[in-house]
């Protein structure tokens, strides 16, 4: 990093604990507030996190404490993927305590504990340090880029406001949906998962005992997990295609929130992925809500922004994540980066 600074006096830093969580929603709902005018951030989610296979809390986090007491900024960094070549790194500082480097120190932890595990990554890997923030933080785009990291992606919020009953969707021959089965489904979903995934930007292929674990951690501590909103499209014993839904978005109790929709390579261009958002919209519409929203990448590889738009969807601008990468190590990129 360009630059380093000290906290200010009175100010010190240390690894969260349990205790810490319901002040660490406090303060990360202060920042929401602040940039959106709604809380967004609950326990539940930060438990499930924080439950995450391979996850240390005393290792991979930091809080700031202000002379008073109150938690002043938070800091988390998950690095557990096989192969390594990323890690993530995210957090927020409390309005009232911007512009005293709490950031600064924060980000410079997160560099230097990214740096410490990068022996385990393949000899030849590329290694990037990689964190979002609101389009709309303008500080937090600052800091990023002074400290030497690059814009590399946007991702979007795509809305639909459920006018009516959606159309019902047209299933391509041989297709059949059925509902997802907790603990029998579970391989194939995850399966399916990645395979839809695997020519997304930045996708990197981890051990499937790790993602199947990381899946059923979620399902067993995240409150919002709803298995009646996950779908699968049937080629005959094949999965071609999921929907992985949930009750509201982080934000908006009453907008319904389309977590993964992906579609098997074979699958593809046959008019399927349309068919699964609207059978989403219908369910949802069924379960009373009249808004529907997912999170996209601005520039997807697979042609995804061009899918919702033909859906109806349109893009939110107060929500536009940016996205930015630091190089750690050079060598040999081992994540998607186009499609051939």
């Amino acid at each position: 990093m360009k630059k380093r600074q000290n906290l200010p006096a009175g100010y010190l830093m240390r690894p969260a604990r349990l205790d810490d969580l319901e002040a660490i929603i406090e303060m990360l709902n202060s920042s929401s507030k602040h940039l959106f005018g709604v809380e967004k951030f609950t326990a539940g989610d930060f438990k499930s996190d924080w439950s995450t296979p391979r996850f240390d809390l005393e290792r991979d986090t930091q809080v700031v404490i202000a002379p008073d007491g109150m938690i002043a900024g938070y800091y988390d960094l998950f690095d557990q993927d096989e192969p390594y070549a990323r890690a993530f790194c995210w957090g927020q500082v409390h309005p009232l305590h911007t512009g005293k480097g709490i950031g600064w120190t924060l980000l410079n932890w997160a560099e230097e504990r990214a740096r410490q595990t990068i022996p385990k990554a393949p000899d030849e890997a590329r290694v990037v340090l990689i964190a979002h923030t609101p389009t709309i933080n303008r500080s937090a785009e600052e800091l990023f880029r002074e400290a030497d990291f690059s814009l590399v992606r946007y991702y979007l919020r795509m809305v639909i406001d459920l006018n009516g009953q959606p159309p019902e969707p047209e299933w391509p021959e041989g297709i059949t949906l059925r509902g997802f089965v907790l603990g029998e489904d579970d391989s194939i979903l995850i399966h399916a998962l990645r395979e839809s995934f695997s020519d997304h930007w930045g996708y990197l292929e981890n051990p499937f005992e790790d993602a199947l674990e990381d899946f059923r951690t979620f399902w067993r501590t995240n409150e919002k997990f709803d298995s009646s909103l996950y779908f699968l499209a049937m080629d005959g014993d094949e999965v071609a295609g999921i929907s992985m839904c949930y009750p509201s978005a982080d934000d908006d109790p009453e907008m319904g929130w389309v977590g993964s929709l992906g579609v098997c390579r074979p699958w593809r261009r046959i008019g399927l992925g349309l068919a699964l958002l609207q059978h989403s919209f219908l369910e949802f519409h069924r379960r009373g809500k009249r808004k529907v929203g997912l999170g996209v990448d601005a520039q997807s590889l697979t042609g995804a922004t061009r899918l919702y738009t033909k859906a109806g969807m349109r893009p939110d601008p107060l929500w536009q994540t940016s996205a930015f990468e630091k190089e750690l190590r050079a060598g040999k990129e081992l994540r998607t980066q186009s499609v051939t």
